[in-house]
């Protein structure tokens, strides 16, 4: 699609991002978008290619290679090109329930897929996706559109995190009843309050749960099922019950003087940051503040990076952020080819801050904490660090990142975050309910299925696939939503892809 010549005649132009010095002066999103004249420019890049790759979503050596979504990027890349702004919002709408989130947030595994970046540059896939969206909202193209007919069917959600808001949003055009309960005092789950608003502003949830209310959705906070509400009434009150609660128990890390004061998880850390914000502009002084802090983060991926910028806009002393794995290549290896993802080094907005405000990336690679160490009234005052080093393991013969004898060093630090990821479902929520749990903690289901042990109760997201990005939280509430239907109905008509 777009212009036969145009990744030839055009160079990829991206939105303008804010310098980190100024950036970090607040919490706010830092893109400046292209015009919409600009854009079109960028949609004539796509090159009509004869397998777009763009929006596969297929598995290539372990890793997701294109948009899991399968949305039609060939498709709306013409559109923009040509100026056809509503064909182009419903040709993206047909497969992805919030293109203002995923435009925002997604790592564009599109464009890692794109034929132009064999050898160029990609098309920029994701920001003529935020082009689209905004520009439907701006026109009126995105208002509420209720269900004509409803089918007396009631559905209970239990989450309103992508997934369960994907879940919600498909049952509802389907005509049936759904309510969507949250514990948090918002809704929006890991959208609202695991994602920093320099990343998703929080009027950018709030604009389209209106919309979901004004098409019929309820929505319950302050509720947390399985506690303030028993699973029973729920089974009993509504049709079918949807668990879309998420992965939400961090891994730890069991070292000695984990007890120290002055330790929290990734997690806790961003929401109560966030939530201040929300409440107060940080003026309650109700989070963890980093501060005038020596802060280390244990983990380099995205939750970490995002502990990094969150600290740099508290106004840390210093940030450190520790990493098992190695670094990786600053280009594509020759055993990582096109299509696959680019196992390549990736500085993100975090780190970026960091080297603009502390003079040098905070990333120390293959290194771990050892040991927390504390004073004498149990504060942290700082950790001893080991290195790792890649080892073959003799009874499994897997390779595993191993101590490497001597190499410990101590490290100051006031405060320490550990974002090393999630291990699977809350134990409580599963009780409740009674689901079954796979070796991985999630919610077991079939292969391909969202039915659960328990009749009338499915599940989707990350509490089914484990901790995942939201682009597949969307792609599991599709999903489920249409098995949800089928059983309710006895056929479904609810599109997936």
């Amino acid at each position: 699609m777009g212009k036969p010549t145009g990744f030839m005649d055009y160079k990829r132009e991206t939105s303008v991002s804010e310098a980190p010095l100024e950036r970090i002066r607040n919490f706010n999103e830092f893109h400046t978008p292209l015009s919409k004249e600009e854009q079109q420019i960028q949609g004539a890049r796509c090159m009509n290619c004869g397998v777009p790759f763009c929006q596969a979503g297929m598995n290539i050596m372990g890793m997701t290679s294109g948009c899991p979504l399968h949305n039609l990027v060939p498709e709306w890349n013409d559109l923009v090109y040509t100026g056809n702004w509503e064909q182009a919002y419903n040709r993206l709408k047909k497969t992805n329930n919030f293109p203002e989130f995923t435009s925002r947030v997604c790592p564009a595994l599109c464009e890692a897929a794109c034929t132009c970046g064999h050898w160029g540059d990609a098309v920029t896939c994701k920001e003529n996706e935020h082009g689209i969206i905004e520009n439907a909202y701006e026109q009126g193209y995105a208002k509420a559109k209720p269900p004509r007919v409803r089918t007396g069917k009631k559905v209970a959600v239990i989450g309103s995190g992508p997934a369960g808001l994907a879940v919600a949003d498909q049952l509802n055009k389907r005509g049936h009843l759904v309510t969507v309960y949250e514990r948090d005092d918002r809704v929006g789950g890991l959208l609202m309050y695991g994602i920093p608003n320099m990343k998703l502003e929080k009027w950018v949830i709030d604009r389209k749960v209106t919309i979901m209310k004004e098409e019929g959705i309820t929505f319950v906070t302050n509720t947390n099922i399985g506690k303030d509400v028993k699973a029973a009434k729920l089974l009993k009150e509504y049709d079918r019950v949807v668990l879309a609660c998420g992965a939400k128990n961090p891994r730890d890390i069991k070292a000695p003087g984990r007890d120290a004061k002055g330790i929290y998880f990734a997690v806790d850390f961003l929401k109560a940051t966030t939530k201040s914000l929300l409440d107060s502009e940080l003026k309650d002084n109700q989070y963890i503040s980093a501060k005038g802090k020596r802060v280390v983060i244990i983990g380099g991926g995205d939750t970490g990076n995002d502990c990094v910028g969150t600290s740099i806009r508290h106004g840390a002393a210093s940030v450190t952020q520790l990493e098992m794995m190695p670094k990786a290549p600053d280009t594509r290896a020759e055993n990582n080819p096109w299509p696959e993802w680019p196992k390549v080094c990736k500085t993100d907005y975090g780190q970026e801050e960091a080297i603009a405000v502390f003079g040098h990336d905070p990333r120390i690679y293959q290194t771990t904490v050892k040991e927390f160490l504390k004073d004498k009234n149990g504060n942290l005052c700082g950790l001893v660090t080991v290195k790792l080093e890649s080892k073959k393991d003799e009874k499994t013969g897997r390779m595993m990142m191993a101590e490497v004898p001597g190499s410990e060093q101590k490290m100051d630090a006031d405060l320490v975050l550990i974002a090393a990821g999630f291990l699977g479902a809350e134990n409580y929520i599963a009780n409740a309910f009674g689901v079954d749990l796979n070796a991985r903690t999630n919610v077991a289901t079939a292969e391909g299925a969202y039915a659960t042990n328990v009749k009338n109760v499915f599940t989707a997201g990350d509490m089914h696939r484990g901790q995942s990005l939201v682009v597949w939280a969307i792609r599991e509430g599709r999903e489920a939503a249409r098995e949800v239907d089928e059983s309710l109905m006895g056929y479904s008509y609810l599109s997936v892809q």
